[in-house]
Formats: structure tokens, C-alpha cells, sequence
């Protein structure tokens, strides 16, 4: 017995030292091999793609990008249905997909060319159709297919409308809104576009704005805003002491959809204004983009949470939803560069912002159904000055000159166009028309014909 325990051990020991040898010879093999894996990975990493590869990949972000802003278009016409009453639901709904469908022509047709072709470093483009590459066609020179930039161009212009649709809720007319949605789609916005993306003078000073604080989402604002100026407040939203009187819309549950859908789509929208997924660099660029932009919604939501519970000791959902979309606008014109923390508070300052406009609204007696306008052009504006704090090739002082420029025009613009509507059309539905809701007078299409009728 002891002389097999013997035999066991000696066996063992030398086992473990040839296993001990074996591995002093391996470690250098593999030591040599793991330094080949790492310059052979180095090597593919720094390796750039094929020109085929990355117009495939460029042209995939342009196409899913497009699609999720396009999913927005829901997220407005659920939003503004649960805002407004329920005697007004039908008709927001059809201004909805009618904006996005009067959108997508009118860039179409004069929309896309303004915006980009020969612009030049001047102020305008080029009053023409757009034209896609042939069928089976490409364009290699550019990185992306034609048709894919132009699908995810037209989507950003269909949100802009879609910011005006919801300020002017359930007292206008739908076919003079249709007619304004018609001169901001194919002109106002493509022309103010041309100044920055179209490589325009804006661009040329260095005006920065990633994927639209001030180009989409201030531009829709102050379109919004001097309709609302011409238009008037809805009857009874203000008391004659000037006090505002709440209006509840139709739908919390469905407002809350209309927010999370925008919020989904808002990585299209600012994801994809990387413009490029060609290359690992841009792929990293993209992921990053998508976590700050989720980051800064979430700063708006808290930031508005808790600051309705400190002034008014409770918590509007409205407002909450808002600092959402607030701190989506915020972080639109820099989506890239700030850090984890500088995202949330960007979007975070959106949030506030909201909780003090809407009630400075009321007091000035103008009413924004949606609040679009606290939303969409004061953080807009917010967002575009915050674009120094991490970006260091932008300036306050360019910054501030970009969202003059474009604050002039747009309202200016916009103003005349309503004026003009205004003396030809009418804007507004009269008195009778706006008790009994535009579902029934308008368009004679109830959405809830059930609760709807009589009521006011």
C-alpha cells in the first residue's frame, strides 16, 4: 500500500513539472500569436471600407433613420389628439397625415433643391425637382444613394409642420393651415435649411447645429408663433380678468403614446444626422449619439418632475411629457460631443424651461394648445447656445447670429403668409363652428361619437 501511494505521488509531481515545462514553452508561442491577433486587428480597424460597402451602410442609416422620423409623424397626431378635446380629435389626426403628405411633395418638388443645390455659400438654392439616381443606378461619388437622402431630408421638413399643427389646435381652418403647410414645407423651411445644411452663409461663419435645435424645431416655432398671434385664443381660454382657464384634452394615455413615439423616433432623427455609417468610427458615433439623446429625455423628464412638485406641490403630467420633448429639442443641436452627465443636464435645463414658459405664455394670453412653442423654439434656442459648452469649434457669438437669423425669418415669413391667408381665406372657423368642435364642422367625422356631442 505504501509503496503504490509512493508510485502515485512520484507520478503526480511529474506530471505537474512537464505540465509547468510545457507551459514556459507555450507562453512565448502564444504570446507571439495574441501579438499577431493584435496587429492583424489593429490592422482591420484602420483598414477603410470599400467604397460599395460604405454606400451600402451610409445609405442603411439614411433609410432607418428616415423611417423612425417618419414614425414621428404618429407620435405628433397621437400627442395632439390627446391634447385637445374630444370634439377636435378627427381633425388633428387629419391634419396630421395631411401635413406629412402635402410635406413629402412639395420637397419633392421644389423643396429638396432649394435647400442643397447650388447654394454655394449664398442664401438660396435652385427652383427645380428633385431628380434620383436610374433605376439600378448609383452614386458612388456622394457615399449614399440620392433617393435615401432625399426620403431623410423630406421627413425633418414634415416635423417642422407638425409643430404648427398642434399650437393652432381646434380654431382653425383646415384649408388655410393646409395652404400654409404648403409655403413652409416647399419654401420657408427649405430656403432657411439651405443656410447651414445646404452649405449656405451660415455654414460658412461656422454655425452649428448637429440635427436641427434651430433649423427644424425653432423654425416649426416660430412659424407656430405668428400664426398664434393672428389667430387668437381659443373662446374661453382666458377669463376676463385675463386669468387662464384649463382646457383638458380628450387623452392622457394617448398624449403619453404620442411622447414615447416621438421619443423613439428621435434617435432617427439625431442618429442619423451622423449622416455616415461607413466606417467603425461612425458606427461608435452613432451609438453615442443615440445614448445622449436618450439621456438628455430623461434629464428633461426628472428636471420638470421634480421642479412642478417644489412649486406647485403636485405633478402635471402635460408638463412632465413635455420636459421629455424639451430635452430632445435640447440636445438635437449637439447630440455628439457632451458627455453622459453634460446630455443630462442639458436636456435637464429643457425641462425647466418648459415648467416657466407655459405659464409665461398664459400671461401674455397666448394659447399654444401643445405647448409646441415652449417645446420646440424656446429649447430650441436653448440647445443651439449650448452647443459652445462642448463643442469647441462652435462660438456664442456665430450661435447667436444663426438663431437671429433664422428667428427673423421664419416668423417674418410666416407672418406674412398667415396676414395673407388671413385677408383672403379666413383662418378661423367662426364661434358656433369652434362650441360645436371642427370634427363635426369641418370634416363631419367624429372620433368619439359617443361623449363628443354637446359637449364644450
Amino acid at each position: 500500500m505504501r509503496l503504490k501511494k509512493a508510485i502515485f505521488c512520484a507520478g503526480l509531481m511529474a506530471g505537474m513539472a512537464a505540465t509547468a515545462a510545457f507551459a514556459q514553452d507555450a507562453a512565448p508561442a502564444a504570446a507571439e500569436a495574441a501579438g499577431q491577433g493584435s496587429e492583424a486587428a489593429a490592422a482591420a480597424v484602420s483598414a477603410a471600407p470599400s467604397p460599395e460597402v460604405a454606400y451600402i451602410f451610409n445609405t442603411l442609416l439614411f433609410l432607418v433613420g428616415g423611417f423612425l422620423v417618419m414614425w414621428m409623424a404618429a407620435g405628433f397626431a397621437m400627442l395632439e389628439a390627446g391634447l385637445v378635446r374630444s370634439k377636435n380629435v378627427s381633425m388633428q389626426c387629419l391634419k396630421n397625415i395631411a401635413l406629412y403628405s402635402i410635406a413629402g411633395i412639395m420637397y419633392w418638388i421644389v423643396g429638396y433643391s432649394l435647400m442643397y443645390t447650388g447654394v454655394d455659400g449664398g442664401y438660396i438654392g435652385t427652383f427645380a425637382p428633385y431628380a434620383f439616381d436610374p433605376v439600378g443606378g448609383n452614386a458612388l461619388d456622394t457615399g449614399y444613394s440620392t433617393a435615401s437622402d432625399w426620403f431623410f431630408q423630406m421627413v425633418f421638413v414634415a416635423t417642422a409642420a407638425s409643430i404648427v399643427s398642434g399650437t393652432l389646435a381646434e380654431r382653425i381652418k383646415l384649408w388655410p393651415f393646409l395652404a400654409f403647410t404648403v409655403v413652409l414645407t416647399g419654401f420657408i423651411y427649405p430656403i432657411a435649411g439651405s443656410w447651414k445644411w445646404g452649405a449656405g452663409w451660415l455654414q460658412e461663419m461656422g454655425f452649428q447645429d448637429f440635427a436641427g435645435s434651430t433649423l427644424v424645431h425653432s423654425v416649426g416655432g416660430w412659424a407656430a408663433l405668428a400664426g398664434v398671434l393672428l389667430l387668437g385664443a381659443r373662446t374661453g381660454r382666458f377669463a376676463p380678468d385675463g386669468r387662464g382657464v384649463a382646457m383638458p384634452g380628450s387623452s392622457i394615455p394617448l398624449a403619453t403614446l404620442g411622447t414615447f413615439i416621438l421619443w423613439l423616433g428621435w434617435f432617427g432623427f439625431n442618429g442619423a444626422s451622423q449622416l455616415a455609417m461607413g466606417t467603425i468610427n461612425d458606427a461608435s458615433d452613432v451609438s453615442r449619439i443615440f445614448a445622449n439623446t436618450n439621456l438628455a429625455a430623461a434629464g428633461g423628464v426628472v428636471a420638470a418632475l421634480i421642479l412642478l412638485q417644489v412649486i406647485y406641490r403636485r405633478v402635471d403630467v402635460t408638463m412632465v411629457l413635455n420636459g421629455a420633448l424639451a430635452g430632445l429639442v435640447s440636445i438635437t443641436a449637439e447630440p455628439l460631443q457632451p458627455s453622459p452627465l453634460a446630455a443630462i443636464l442639458i436636456g435637464a435645463v429643457g425641462g425647466v424651461i418648459v415648467v416657466f414658459t407655459v405659464p409665461l405664455l398664459d400671461k401674455l394670453k397666448i394659447d399654444d394648445v401643445v405647448g409646441a412653442i415652449p417645446v420646440h423654439l424656446f429649447a430650441g434656442i436653448w440647445g443651439t447656445l449650448a452647443v459652445p459648452l462642448t463643442n469647441a469649434d462652435a462660438s456664442f457669438g456665430v450661435q447667436l447670429i444663426g438663431i437671429a437669423a433664422y428667428g427673423v425669418f421664419a416668423f417674418v415669413a410666416s407672418l406674412v403668409v398667415w396676414g395673407l391667408l388671413k385677408v383672403t381665406m379666413g383662418i378661423r372657423v367662426s364661434a358656433e363652428e369652434e362650441a360645436l368642435g371642427l370634427d363635426r364642422t369641418e370634416i363631419g367625422v367624429e372620433a368619439y361619437p359617443e361623449f363628443a356631442v354637446g359637449r364644450v
